[in-house]
């Protein structure tokens, strides 16, 4: 096991309020994560879930409200948000938290959250291209000095940021494919992949990411009571379990309810780790460490946000800090 390993917390937008989403950042830097991550979605994947909130706006609050460094995991800035738009934003959140706070998650996105404005939404390889192209032009700005493209599928006239972090900002890109994982590898900081893949970790460092991070992002539903938590899972969350590109292209949360009806709670059991057995929680970020893996962003699912936090704080981090310590 890499003895290195940090542990974060993932703010889940699809399921909490602003304000809510605040107030768990306050606790996981209490209960001991290290880092947040927070989704960037328009819409929620299920109507069950309920929220959306504008990611930018609270990454705002989170500057302010608690001291950890922040990642967006993942925003998409080639359909629904201008690469220039996406850097300016990334940008003004790097300056507001300050010096090594900020990384931006990036990612080929989906159409549910992308098709809004009423565009195509693209296939896969024409995705990845997009987001290679978003990526050159975001790190063109971030480098200060007026910018001018004539890309393939961006153009920029003019263009300069004004407000700038004394650094540029990091860009980390998602990957959950080996295509993505290649085009992670040519253009991405660091990598982002939400299993504990070490042959994808393998991929990215033999596509030019070798020296850089890789982070992953894990969901839990801690609760008492295992049954309840995983019915509370399979409710919210049975669409992380649908089979290959449903996820890129349906376009609405009505059609990912109609889809996660075919998602049985033994499929989210077998994903899920659910209960209170702070042994099976260690395992399944012990995986993660296991296959190479820099930084793990837990999320737990549902409401019982503050039992999850004390859990993590007496129950599974100090386990995980002992682990590394022996390790080490």
């Amino acid at each position: 096991m890499a003895p290195l390993t940090e542990y974060g917390y993932f703010l889940a937008c699809e399921e909490h309020s602003p304000a809510d989403l605040v107030e768990q950042a306050r606790m996981a830097e209490d209960a001991g994560f290290t880092s947040l991550w927070i989704s960037d979605h328009f819409h929620p994947w299920t109507g069950e879930q309920g929220h959306s909130p504008f990611v930018w706006s609270v990454i705002g609050a989170l500057a302010k409200a608690v001291s950890l460094p922040v990642e967006t995991a993942v925003t998409c800035p080639t359909v629904r948000m201008h690469p220039v738009v996406t850097a300016h934003a990334a940008a003004t959140s790097a300056a507001l938290l300050g010096p090594g706070r900020f990384r931006l998650g990036v990612g080929s996105g989906e159409a549910l959250n992308e098709h809004v404005l009423g565009g195509p939404w693209p296939r896969a390889a024409v995705r990845l291209e997009m987001l290679e192209e978003a990526v050159r032009v975001m790190r063109l700005l971030f480098d200060g000095g007026q910018v001018s493209h004539a890309g393939r599928h961006y153009t920029v006239e003019n263009a300069r940021l004004y407000t700038l972090p004394d650094e540029p900002v990091p860009i980390d890109v998602s990957a959950f494919g080996p295509a993505a994982t290649e085009v992670a590898g040519r253009c991405g900081d660091g990598l982002i992949t939400m299993s504990p893949d070490a042959e994808a970790v393998d991929r990215f460092r033999r596509a030019g990411g070798a020296g850089k991070p890789v982070y992953g992002g894990v969901k839990v539903c801690w609760g008492p009571d295992r049954d309840e938590a995983l019915r509370t899972a399979h409710r919210l969350w049975a669409v992380e379990q649908l089979p290959g590109e449903l996820n890129q292209v349906l376009p609405t949360p009505a059609h990912f309810e109609q889809a996660a009806e075919l998602v049985t709670p033994d499929r989210v059991a077998q994903a899920v780790t659910c209960g209170n057995d702070p042994e099976e929680h260690v395992a399944a970020l012990r995986a993660y460490a296991d296959a190479g893996f820099d930084r793990v962003h837990v999320n737990q699912i549902g409401p019982d946000q503050r039992g999850f936090f004390d859990f993590y704080r007496t129950e599974v981090l100090p386990r995980l800090a002992d682990e590394a310590g022996r390790a080490g």
